[in-house]
Formats: C-alpha cells, structure tokens, sequence
C-alpha cells in the first residue's frame, strides 16, 4: 500500500527532514515506487508537487528535500498502485477548490466497489483511482449536507469523519485531508502521529542518515505534529492510532476526534524513549 505524511504547525515550517525519509521509501527502503506528491499551503494558496516516477529517484522530490518551503500545512504521499495507472492524473494529493479554500486529500488503502457504494454527481474525477473518487464523493456530501457556507471546524470535521467510517467499510482507509486550516486524519489500520513543541531534543531519520536537533532549528513557542504512517524517527515517541479513530489539528494542536483521546494512543513499537 501506499504511504501517507502531513504537517500541522503553528508556524511556518518546512518539512524537509520528514519528507528526505519518506522519499527513501519510494523504491529504496520501501516499494512505494509509483508516484509521489506533496502539496503546501501558504495563507489561502497552495503549491503542489507530483511526479510518477519513484521519489527515491525524482529529480523533483530532491529540489523539495533542498528547497525549505514553509508551511503551516503540508500533506504528502507516496503511491504504490493498487488502483489505475501509473501517471500523473493519479498521483496523490488530489487538491479541489470548495468553500473559497483549496482541498487536499490523500489516501492509503483499496476500496472495493467503490463505484457503487459511493456515487459521486458534482465532483467528477480526472483520474482513475478509488482514492479521488472517495474524495470526489466527500466533497459532494459536504456540498448536500452544508450547501453553500462552510460550517465550523468541529461540525464539519466531525461529518467527515462519519464519511470517513462509510469508505473505510469498502476496505482499508486511511486518511488525510485538510482545507489548508485544519488537518484531519483517519485511521483505518496504520497512522502514526508526534507533536513536537519545547524542550525540543533530536531527532534521526530511520531511512536516511540525517539528524536534526530542533533546539537550533525552532522557538520555544513552535508546535509542529507529524502524522505518517509508520514512525520516520527512531528516537521520537510516535503515537499509533487505533482503527477507526480521527484526530483533527489547527497549528500544530490536536482540537478534536473521536473518544479515543491522545491517552487512549499507544507509542508506536519501533520509537524509543
């Protein structure tokens, strides 16, 4: 399956560090070899990514590593194809404009006859995945329960969550999406998450020989989370989410999600203390 990395952050951030370790998992450390993307927010703007050729070798995921673009969103993701071809059309994150804002969501997963069980009439893909028609479709019902006025964060995030429940039934789900605002994730059977926020300590990246320590890097009021789908940092403590939880963040703050709260997670096996 795919693999899936998003950034909460209450101040612009790059996510350079995250993102040169997932790359390696893109036909080098890992098979995810068919595609990557990787779309930023800056104020109600966006700047997307894609390339369907692995990341571990895009000379276009390397600018990204090098280039520090800074985000108070980021959402990312590497393909393995399960679900239409290998091109460009059908390269996660799928971005869509709704309620004056750009839409990113990214998928990880298969869903079966999702043709049927999620019938989509005002958002029409371009590509061929289950992944874009699942968010075509959430867009519609978004569109038919709120109509014209994007309803508060908690509301809409909360029926999108109910969404969320009704695709992860076609097979596996695992979620991101965001309106550049808030980040919302959903777990079906594999999503990790880390807010980093003072004392900032270091950080190594499993696939790449890269360290960070954030102390140099940050201030002491910085809060950034990072949900992916398996840990990117082996001296990290990442929180696994339980199948059928969501969270959603603002700046770097988990605000809301289901009863599951942020005691009921469990640290990842892979992290140390």
């Amino acid at each position: 399956m795919c693999e899936l990395l998003a950034m909460s952050a209450n101040v612009p951030t790059d996510i350079c560090f995250s993102f040169s370790g997932l790359m390696q998992r893109g036909g080098n450390t890992g098979p995810h070899k068919d595609g990557w993307g990787v779309t930023f927010y800056e104020g109600k703007g966006c700047r997307s990514f894609k390339d369907p050729m692995p990341s571990a070798q895009s000379p276009i995921a390397e600018l990204v590593t090098k280039y520090p673009m800074k985000s108070e969103a980021v959402v990312c993701h590497i393909r393995q194809a399960n679900s239409g071809a290998v091109c460009l059309e059908n390269t996660h994150p799928f971005v869509r404009q709704m309620w004056g804002k750009n839409w990113t969501y990214a998928h990880n997963g298969q869903l079966k006859d999702f043709h049927k069980a999620l019938p989509i009439k005002l958002h029409l893909p371009i590509g061929t995945t289950d992944s874009e028609h699942a968010f075509c479709w959430i867009l519609d019902q978004l569109h038919l329960e709120f109509g014209a006025e994007q309803p508060k964060a908690t509301v809409l995030f909360s029926f999108i969550a109910k969404l969320s429940h009704k695709i992860d039934a076609l097979g596996v789900a695992n979620i991101i999406i965001t309106d550049g605002e808030s980040l919302f994730a959903y777990c079906s059977n594999n999503l990790h998450w880390l807010t980093r926020k003072a004392p900032f300590g270091q950080a190594s990246l499993i696939d790449a020989e890269m360290a960070v320590d954030f102390q140099q890097e940050t201030t002491p009021n910085d809060i950034v989370t990072v949900i992916a789908t398996k840990p990117l940092t082996d001296d990290e403590t990442w929180h696994k989410m339980k199948p059928t939880q969501w969270q959603l963040f603002c700046l770097g703050e988990l605000v809301a999600g289901s009863i599951e709260d942020v005691n009921a997670t469990v640290p990842a096996e892979s992290s140390k203390q």
